[in-house]
């Protein structure tokens, strides 16, 4: 049988992480795999559908909006919003994400509460935490993260799963593991994409986001 576009990559990354969580002694199925699909055509969603994926993240709100629309045949699809939310996108973000993994101020949380409270419905949040410090990331700093989740966790119609964190781009091991250790402390922990999954599994990450590993180079949005 002729293997589809992306079937041998998704297969190859699904290798990855069952590797990597034996090399932890954890469960591969402990650890949820995102498939990023920022850029990407809703026939590339509907391809790796095909193969048993159901969790995708987006990083642009209206972007997941015309893909939900076109793949609303597909039975379980789950859209994850991975990119920075603004706040004059928070309704349509809170009737589009199935989670929202970048909430970084009680305000973006606060205005997504008001909207899930009002449908009524209740949304998991992650709360972005900038492991590495970088100037140019998004994200609270690691000790700051639990007062915000605890002041999130307060608000109706929000529900606080974890931390999601987005490290440095660095080559070595010891070095991605450091960064990622420090976001350990958490029922959920989003940490770990194409070139560092490994590392984020064995600091227990317990969902890593992969796009370029599966799609290939990400395509310039439009």
């Amino acid at each position: 049988m002729i293997m589809s576009q992306y079937e041998k990559a998704w297969q190859a990354v699904r290798a990855r992480i069952a590797v990597a969580a034996a090399a932890a002694h954890r469960d591969p199925e402990s650890i949820a795999l995102v498939v990023v699909s920022k850029t990407f055509p809703a026939q590339a969603v509907r391809a790796v559908y095909a193969l048993g994926q159901r969790a995708f993240g987006e990083n642009y709100v209206q972007e997941a909006m015309r893909k939900r629309d076109e793949l609303k045949d597909l039975a379980g699809l789950e859209w994850r919003l991975i990119g920075p939310l603004q706040s004059n996108k928070a309704r349509l973000a809170a009737h589009t994400f199935g989670v929202v993994e970048t909430i970084d101020r009680l305000s973006i949380a606060e205005k997504l509460s008001k909207e899930c409270a009002a449908m009524p419905r209740t949304l998991d949040v992650l709360v972005q935490v900038n492991a590495s410090g970088e100037g140019t990331k998004s994200g609270v700093p690691p000790a700051e993260a639990p007062l915000l989740a605890q002041a999130i966790a307060r608000l109706p119609g929000l529900r606080v799963r974890g931390i999601m964190g987005i490290p440095e781009p660095i080559a070595e091991v010891a070095k991605q593991r450091a960064h990622f250790r420090v976001l350990r402390e958490c029922d959920t922990l989003s940490m770990g994409m194409s070139a560092d999954l490994e590392a984020a599994i064995l600091e227990g990450a317990t969902e890593v986001r992969v796009g370029t590993a599966i799609f290939g180079s990400r395509e310039a949005s439009g």
